[in-house]
Protein backbone atom coordinates (compact mmCIF):
# COMPACT_ATOMS: atom_id res chain seq x y z
CA UNK A 1 0.00 0.00 0.00
CA UNK A 2 1.43 3.36 -1.02
CA UNK A 3 1.66 5.89 1.75
CA UNK A 4 -1.01 8.56 1.42
CA UNK A 5 0.01 12.19 1.55
CA UNK A 6 -1.58 15.05 3.43
CA UNK A 7 -2.90 15.74 6.89
CA UNK A 8 -5.92 17.09 8.68
CA UNK A 9 -5.70 20.39 6.82
CA UNK A 10 -6.75 18.61 3.64
CA UNK A 11 -10.23 17.97 5.00
CA UNK A 12 -10.70 21.51 6.18
CA UNK A 13 -9.30 23.13 3.04
CA UNK A 14 -11.47 21.05 0.77
CA UNK A 15 -14.54 22.38 2.56
CA UNK A 16 -13.68 26.03 3.18
CA UNK A 17 -15.90 27.32 0.40
CA UNK A 18 -19.01 25.99 2.16
CA UNK A 19 -20.10 25.02 5.68
CA UNK A 20 -18.58 21.77 6.83
CA UNK A 21 -20.81 18.76 6.25
CA UNK A 22 -21.07 16.46 9.26
CA UNK A 23 -18.84 13.42 9.27
CA UNK A 24 -21.00 10.42 10.19
CA UNK A 25 -19.74 7.72 12.55
CA UNK A 26 -21.42 4.46 13.43
CA UNK A 27 -20.55 2.21 16.36
CA UNK A 28 -19.55 5.09 18.64
CA UNK A 29 -20.94 3.26 21.70
CA UNK A 30 -18.26 0.60 21.21
CA UNK A 31 -14.50 0.63 21.78
CA UNK A 32 -13.39 1.21 18.18
CA UNK A 33 -16.08 3.62 17.03
CA UNK A 34 -15.93 5.46 20.34
CA UNK A 35 -12.18 5.96 20.07
CA UNK A 36 -12.57 7.28 16.53
CA UNK A 37 -15.35 9.66 17.56
CA UNK A 38 -13.36 11.02 20.49
CA UNK A 39 -10.27 11.45 18.34
CA UNK A 40 -12.15 13.39 15.67
CA UNK A 41 -13.99 15.49 18.24
CA UNK A 42 -10.60 16.72 19.43
CA UNK A 43 -10.15 18.24 15.96
CA UNK A 44 -13.45 20.15 16.32
CA UNK A 45 -14.97 18.55 13.23
CA UNK A 46 -18.78 18.42 13.02
CA UNK A 47 -19.82 14.87 13.88
CA UNK A 48 -23.05 12.97 13.46
CA UNK A 49 -23.14 9.85 15.62
CA UNK A 50 -25.53 7.20 14.31
CA UNK A 51 -26.53 4.65 16.94
CA UNK A 52 -29.24 2.12 17.61
CA UNK A 53 -29.90 3.84 20.94
CA UNK A 54 -29.15 7.49 21.66
CA UNK A 55 -28.82 6.59 25.35
CA UNK A 56 -25.52 4.86 24.57
CA UNK A 57 -23.94 7.80 22.76
CA UNK A 58 -20.62 9.11 24.10
CA UNK A 59 -20.74 12.58 25.59
CA UNK A 60 -18.98 14.69 22.96
CA UNK A 61 -19.50 18.44 22.82
CA UNK A 62 -21.28 19.49 19.65
CA UNK A 63 -21.87 16.00 18.29
CA UNK A 64 -25.25 15.39 16.70
CA UNK A 65 -26.94 12.16 17.83
CA UNK A 66 -29.26 10.28 15.47
CA UNK A 67 -30.92 6.90 16.00
CA UNK A 68 -30.99 4.36 13.17
CA UNK A 69 -30.30 0.66 12.64
CA UNK A 70 -28.46 -0.72 9.65
CA UNK A 71 -31.39 -2.91 8.64
CA UNK A 72 -33.82 0.06 8.71
CA UNK A 73 -33.33 1.53 5.26
CA UNK A 74 -35.66 4.52 5.70
CA UNK A 75 -34.26 5.58 9.09
CA UNK A 76 -30.69 5.14 7.87
CA UNK A 77 -31.28 7.22 4.76
CA UNK A 78 -32.78 10.02 6.85
CA UNK A 79 -29.87 9.82 9.32
CA UNK A 80 -27.32 10.14 6.52
CA UNK A 81 -28.75 13.09 4.60
CA UNK A 82 -26.23 15.89 4.34
CA UNK A 83 -23.28 13.60 5.07
CA UNK A 84 -20.36 13.44 2.65
CA UNK A 85 -18.08 10.98 4.48
CA UNK A 86 -19.23 7.98 6.52
CA UNK A 87 -17.21 5.83 8.90
CA UNK A 88 -19.01 2.50 8.88
CA UNK A 89 -18.10 0.05 11.63
CA UNK A 90 -19.16 -3.47 10.70
CA UNK A 91 -22.31 -4.68 12.44
CA UNK A 92 -22.35 -7.22 15.25
CA UNK A 93 -22.04 -10.81 14.09
CA UNK A 94 -25.34 -12.28 12.96
CA UNK A 95 -26.70 -14.72 10.42
CA UNK A 96 -27.95 -11.84 8.23
CA UNK A 97 -25.15 -9.33 8.76
CA UNK A 98 -24.45 -9.00 5.03
CA UNK A 99 -28.10 -8.07 4.41
CA UNK A 100 -27.84 -5.44 7.17
CA UNK A 101 -24.71 -4.01 5.60
CA UNK A 102 -26.23 -3.92 2.13
CA UNK A 103 -29.32 -2.09 3.39
CA UNK A 104 -27.17 0.54 5.10
CA UNK A 105 -24.88 0.99 2.10
CA UNK A 106 -27.92 1.43 -0.16
CA UNK A 107 -29.29 4.00 2.28
CA UNK A 108 -25.98 5.86 2.21
CA UNK A 109 -25.96 5.98 -1.58
CA UNK A 110 -29.57 7.19 -1.69
CA UNK A 111 -28.81 9.88 0.92
CA UNK A 112 -25.98 11.29 -1.19
CA UNK A 113 -22.99 10.04 0.82
CA UNK A 114 -19.88 10.36 -1.33
CA UNK A 115 -17.31 8.27 0.56
CA UNK A 116 -17.53 5.26 2.89
CA UNK A 117 -14.64 4.25 5.16
CA UNK A 118 -15.48 0.68 6.13
CA UNK A 119 -13.90 -1.56 8.79
CA UNK A 120 -13.36 -4.79 6.90
CA UNK A 121 -11.25 -7.86 7.71
CA UNK A 122 -7.66 -8.81 6.88
CA UNK A 123 -7.69 -11.23 3.96
CA UNK A 124 -11.40 -10.78 3.24
CA UNK A 125 -12.28 -13.09 0.36
CA UNK A 126 -15.21 -15.21 -0.84
CA UNK A 127 -13.36 -18.32 0.34
CA UNK A 128 -11.78 -17.01 3.57
CA UNK A 129 -11.10 -19.81 6.04
CA UNK A 130 -12.45 -17.52 8.75
CA UNK A 131 -16.09 -17.66 7.76
CA UNK A 132 -16.91 -14.09 8.76
CA UNK A 133 -14.21 -12.83 6.42
CA UNK A 134 -16.61 -13.81 3.62
CA UNK A 135 -19.19 -11.37 5.02
CA UNK A 136 -16.67 -8.55 4.79
CA UNK A 137 -15.76 -9.42 1.21
CA UNK A 138 -19.43 -9.36 0.23
CA UNK A 139 -19.84 -5.97 1.91
CA UNK A 140 -16.77 -4.58 0.17
CA UNK A 141 -18.15 -5.69 -3.19
CA UNK A 142 -21.50 -4.04 -2.48
CA UNK A 143 -19.77 -0.79 -1.57
CA UNK A 144 -17.74 -0.95 -4.78
CA UNK A 145 -20.90 -1.58 -6.80
CA UNK A 146 -22.68 1.35 -5.14
CA UNK A 147 -20.66 3.92 -7.07
CA UNK A 148 -19.54 5.72 -3.89
CA UNK A 149 -15.90 6.34 -3.12
CA UNK A 150 -14.46 3.98 -0.54
CA UNK A 151 -11.57 3.23 1.78
CA UNK A 152 -11.32 -0.23 3.33
CA UNK A 153 -9.57 -0.75 6.65
CA UNK A 154 -8.89 -4.49 6.68
CA UNK A 155 -8.21 -5.22 10.34
CA UNK A 156 -6.61 -8.44 11.49
CA UNK A 157 -7.93 -10.12 14.64
CA UNK A 158 -7.90 -7.81 17.64
CA UNK A 159 -4.79 -8.16 19.77
CA UNK A 160 -6.95 -7.13 22.72
CA UNK A 161 -8.97 -10.31 22.22
CA UNK A 162 -6.12 -12.83 22.37
CA UNK A 163 -5.86 -12.94 26.19
CA UNK A 164 -9.63 -13.48 26.32
CA UNK A 165 -9.34 -16.73 24.38
CA UNK A 166 -8.40 -18.51 27.60
CA UNK A 167 -11.31 -20.07 29.45
CA UNK A 168 -11.91 -19.93 33.19
CA UNK A 169 -9.48 -22.83 33.53
CA UNK A 170 -6.69 -20.85 31.83
CA UNK A 171 -6.70 -22.99 28.68
CA UNK A 172 -6.88 -21.68 25.12
CA UNK A 173 -8.49 -24.45 23.07
CA UNK A 174 -8.75 -24.61 19.31
CA UNK A 175 -7.48 -26.26 16.12
CA UNK A 176 -4.80 -23.63 15.44
CA UNK A 177 -1.75 -25.91 15.41
CA UNK A 178 1.38 -23.78 15.14
CA UNK A 179 -0.46 -21.11 13.16
CA UNK A 180 0.49 -17.50 13.75
CA UNK A 181 -1.43 -14.23 13.79
CA UNK A 182 -0.35 -10.62 13.27
CA UNK A 183 -3.08 -9.31 15.56
CA UNK A 184 -3.55 -5.54 16.02
CA UNK A 185 -5.04 -3.48 18.83
CA UNK A 186 -8.30 -1.62 18.41
CA UNK A 187 -6.51 1.56 19.48
CA UNK A 188 -4.04 1.21 16.60
CA UNK A 189 -6.95 0.65 14.21
CA UNK A 190 -8.72 3.71 15.59
CA UNK A 191 -5.61 5.84 15.08
CA UNK A 192 -5.49 4.73 11.44
CA UNK A 193 -9.17 5.49 10.94
CA UNK A 194 -8.75 8.98 12.40
CA UNK A 195 -5.89 9.76 10.01
CA UNK A 196 -7.99 8.61 7.05
CA UNK A 197 -11.08 10.54 8.14
CA UNK A 198 -9.17 13.77 8.70
CA UNK A 199 -8.23 13.77 5.02
CA UNK A 200 -10.55 11.30 3.28
CA UNK A 201 -9.97 12.53 -0.25
CA UNK A 202 -6.32 11.40 -0.08
CA UNK A 203 -7.41 7.84 0.73
CA UNK A 204 -10.09 7.26 -1.89
CA UNK A 205 -9.91 3.81 -3.43
CA UNK A 206 -7.32 2.64 -0.89
CA UNK A 207 -7.35 -0.68 0.95
CA UNK A 208 -5.21 -0.72 4.09
CA UNK A 209 -4.28 -4.01 5.72
CA UNK A 210 -3.86 -3.30 9.42
CA UNK A 211 -1.70 -5.73 11.39
CA UNK A 212 0.56 -5.84 14.38
CA UNK A 213 4.32 -6.09 14.07
CA UNK A 214 4.78 -9.60 15.44
CA UNK A 215 3.23 -13.00 14.68
CA UNK A 216 2.96 -15.17 17.81
CA UNK A 217 1.42 -18.61 17.76
CA UNK A 218 -0.99 -19.49 20.54
CA UNK A 219 1.66 -21.24 22.64
CA UNK A 220 3.58 -17.95 22.61
CA UNK A 221 0.42 -15.95 23.32
CA UNK A 222 -0.26 -18.16 26.36
CA UNK A 223 3.31 -17.78 27.59
CA UNK A 224 3.22 -13.99 27.25
CA UNK A 225 -0.12 -13.69 29.02
CA UNK A 226 1.17 -15.92 31.83
CA UNK A 227 4.36 -13.91 32.22
CA UNK A 228 2.72 -10.50 32.11
CA UNK A 229 -0.41 -11.15 34.17
CA UNK A 230 0.68 -13.87 36.58
CA UNK A 231 -2.26 -16.00 35.51
CA UNK A 232 -1.18 -19.44 34.25
CA UNK A 233 -2.40 -19.86 30.67
CA UNK A 234 -1.65 -22.70 28.25
CA UNK A 235 -2.69 -23.59 24.71
CA UNK A 236 -4.31 -26.94 23.95
CA UNK A 237 -4.47 -27.82 20.27
CA UNK A 238 -7.71 -29.52 19.26
CA UNK A 239 -8.77 -31.44 16.20
CA UNK A 240 -11.61 -29.86 14.27
CA UNK A 241 -13.94 -32.58 15.58
CA UNK A 242 -12.89 -31.85 19.16
CA UNK A 243 -13.39 -28.13 18.60
CA UNK A 244 -16.99 -28.56 17.50
CA UNK A 245 -17.68 -31.00 20.32
CA UNK A 246 -16.21 -28.74 23.01
CA UNK A 247 -18.38 -25.83 21.85
CA UNK A 248 -21.61 -27.83 21.61
CA UNK A 249 -22.39 -27.02 25.26
CA UNK A 250 -23.13 -23.40 24.29
CA UNK A 251 -26.07 -24.46 22.08
CA UNK A 252 -25.12 -21.71 19.62
CA UNK A 253 -26.39 -21.57 16.02
CA UNK A 254 -24.26 -23.40 13.47
CA UNK A 255 -23.03 -20.22 11.75
CA UNK A 256 -21.71 -18.95 15.09
CA UNK A 257 -19.91 -22.18 15.93
CA UNK A 258 -18.40 -22.21 12.44
CA UNK A 259 -17.06 -18.70 13.09
CA UNK A 260 -15.60 -19.69 16.46
CA UNK A 261 -13.84 -22.76 15.09
CA UNK A 262 -12.66 -21.06 11.90
CA UNK A 263 -10.91 -18.39 13.97
CA UNK A 264 -8.40 -21.10 14.86
CA UNK A 265 -8.34 -22.88 11.51
CA UNK A 266 -7.56 -19.53 9.86
CA UNK A 267 -4.45 -19.36 12.06
CA UNK A 268 -3.54 -22.92 11.11
CA UNK A 269 -3.99 -22.16 7.40
CA UNK A 270 -1.54 -19.25 7.62
CA UNK A 271 -4.11 -16.68 6.52
CA UNK A 272 -3.53 -14.33 9.45
CA UNK A 273 0.25 -14.26 9.82
CA UNK A 274 1.36 -11.74 7.21
CA UNK A 275 2.71 -8.41 8.54
CA UNK A 276 2.19 -5.09 6.78
CA UNK A 277 3.52 -1.60 7.48
CA UNK A 278 0.18 0.18 6.93
CA UNK A 279 -0.34 1.13 10.59
CA UNK A 280 3.03 2.87 10.63
CA UNK A 281 2.45 4.46 7.23
CA UNK A 282 -0.84 5.98 8.34
CA UNK A 283 0.02 6.98 11.89
CA UNK A 284 3.82 7.33 11.98
CA UNK A 285 3.99 4.95 14.94
CA UNK A 286 4.58 1.22 15.23
CA UNK A 287 1.64 -0.96 16.29
CA UNK A 288 1.72 -2.42 19.79
CA UNK A 289 2.94 -5.91 20.58
CA UNK A 290 1.10 -8.20 22.96
CA UNK A 291 3.66 -7.54 25.70
CA UNK A 292 3.28 -3.78 25.25
CA UNK A 293 -0.49 -4.03 25.27
CA UNK A 294 -0.53 -6.04 28.50
CA UNK A 295 1.94 -3.61 30.07
CA UNK A 296 -0.34 -0.73 29.15
CA UNK A 297 -3.31 -2.48 30.73
CA UNK A 298 -1.35 -2.92 33.95
CA UNK A 299 -0.46 0.77 33.96
CA UNK A 300 -4.08 1.79 33.31
CA UNK A 301 -5.22 -0.22 36.31
CA UNK A 302 -2.61 1.39 38.55
CA UNK A 303 -0.57 -1.72 39.17
CA UNK A 304 3.21 -1.93 38.93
Amino acid sequence: MEEAEGGCAGYRESMTSSPLAPLAITGSSGHLGGAVARGLAAHTLPLRLILRSAKRAPALVGAEIVEAQYRDRAASEAALRGVRTLFMVSASESVDRVDEHRAFVDAAAAAGVEHIVYTSFFGAAPDSVFTLGRDHYATEQHIRDSGMQFTFLRDNFYLDFLPELAGDDGVIRGPAGDGRVSAVTRDDIAACAIEVLLNPESHRGATYELTGRETPNLDEVAATVSRKTGRPVVFENETIEQAYASRAVYDAPSWQVDAWVSTYTAFAAGEQQRITSDVHRLTGRHPMTLSEYLDSRTTEHGVG
